[in-house]
């Protein structure tokens, strides 16, 4: 799968995996806490004729987070060897 892959192309393959891994944690995160209704989120994303707009912002937010927290988790363990 990764025999003909330059280091960069490696590094950058891996980092996209990680960044989806953490939009994914985001997406389901949002999730549970609109379907449990913590802080009557759910209640006030209903309520709102805006809720698509508070829904889009909020799962954004959350994607852009986890992203860049798995990323940064990646690479901070990353063992590769440097030159």
């Amino acid at each position: 799968m990764g025999e003909g892959m330059s280091p960069e192309e490696r590094l950058i393959r891996f980092m996209l995996g990680h960044m989806a891994a953490g939009i994914a944690a985001g997406l389901v995160f949002g999730g549970a806490l609109i379907a449990t209704n913590v802080a009557g989120l759910k209640d006030l994303l209903l309520a709102s004729r805006d809720g698509w707009l508070f829904a889009a912002l909020f799962f954004m937010g959350l994607s852009v987070t986890f992203g860049s927290l798995a990323m940064g988790v990646a690479i901070m363990l990353d063992k590769t060897p440097r030159d």
